[in-house]
């Protein structure tokens, strides 16, 4: 790996690790906040891709039974995987919707501007302190006629219906992976 150096401290080297799952978290979750548990909880349970995305593991299934099965197990076996597909059809939406990026924009940069003022002094309305929610509140509430402008509404029903349609498709037309000594044995209908 290639040596360079700190962008925050330029006396010193470090070794560039590459792009890793830790890199591409997201940095507004703290350490030890739940968000970036549950994600990094979710990242080391993820199954291998290659036979996650193998053709030769697809088949129709027999009958009703089968399907149910495979929906079931699939849905239990690969659960982080289909997270990160949901994440990425969120990130496929967002991008292709320029009018939802400025959205985003808009209320992301409003909850900084909150936080910067936030940092400084303590809001003050009418003689009464505002609290941080009521403040969050009033950013969603500013940023709202973006988001009716930018059809969220439609974006987020989108991004639902395909990825019930994607990972419903996966889930019922994977075979199954080969049972494992801790799984009990299941009797094949005759």
């Amino acid at each position: 790996m290639a040596a360079g150096s700190d962008l925050f401290n330029p006396g010193t080297e470090v070794e560039d690790p590459g792009i890793s799952a830790k890199t591409l978290l997201p940095k507004l979750l703290p350490a030890g906040s739940a968000g970036r548990e549950w994600l990094e909880q979710r990242r080391a349970t993820i199954r291998p891709w290659g036979p996650f995305l193998d053709q030769r593991r697809f088949s129709r299934p027999r009958n009703l039974g089968e399907l149910c099965q495979r929906l079931v197990r699939n849905v239990e076996h690969y659960q982080s995987n289909y997270v990160f597909v949901f994440l990425g059809l969120i990130l496929y939406c967002v991008v292709t919707s320029p009018m939802l990026l400025v959205a985003l924009a808009v209320f992301f940069g409003a909850c900084y501007i909150l936080y910067l003022r936030a940092l400084q002094s303590k809001l003050v309305l009418f003689g009464r302190e505002v609290s941080p929610a009521h403040q969050y509140a009033l950013a969603g509430g500013i940023s709202f006629p973006f988001f009716w402008l930018a059809g969220a509404g439609s974006a987020v029903f989108w991004v639902l219906g395909a990825t019930l349609v994607v990972i419903g498709s996966h889930a019922a037309f994977h075979q199954l992976e080969a049972a494992t000594d801790g799984e009990e044995l299941q009797m094949e209908p005759v």
